[in-house]
């Protein structure tokens, strides 16, 4: 079978990284890195968007509610475009994202992944282990014991 790579898995990958992280993670991971100068093709808003899902992953797909999201597009002095898509009502965590999204489309990517990405990463992994260690622990093994009725 001949599968191709999706060209876009690693910006997917970040911009998923950047739409679940705590904002205040980013703010402080992105406090050491130089900003660069950048003009807003679509400024910081605040909107909803309506979720979807499906039972067992295989029904049909039905509407679960809505959440509010910010999106923000801007451009780099450089020509670059970066977006962000991020939950809630920060402003500033959108801009955030949609800046590391540009700055990873650049030279300066190999920095940006080591000072923001790779400890955000890590700090998703950490707080994913600790949830499954925590769901782990109230597990409940119940078992069948076949009695003979005579």
């Amino acid at each position: 079978m001949n599968v191709m790579a999706d060209p876009h898995a690693d910006r997917k990958a970040w911009m998923s990284l950047l739409a679940k992280a705590p904002a205040a993670d980013l703010a402080r991971l992105w406090g050491g890195v130089e900003a660069p100068d950048y003009t807003f093709l679509r400024p910081p808003e605040i909107g909803g968007v309506m979720v979807r899902g499906r039972a067992g992953a295989v029904g049909a797909a039905f509407n679960l509610g809505e959440m509010t999201v910010t999106r923000c597009s801007l451009k780099l002095a450089c020509g670059t475009v970066g977006h962000a898509y991020v939950q809630g009502r920060n402003k500033d965590h959108a801009v955030r994202a949609a800046l590391i999204d540009a700055l990873m489309l650049t030279d300066r990517a190999d920095d940006i992944r080591r000072a923001v990405l790779t400890p955000l990463e890590q700090a998703l992994t950490a707080t994913k282990a600790r949830r499954a260690a925590k769901a782990a622990a109230t597990k409940v093994d119940f078992f069948t014991v076949a009695r003979g009725e005579d």
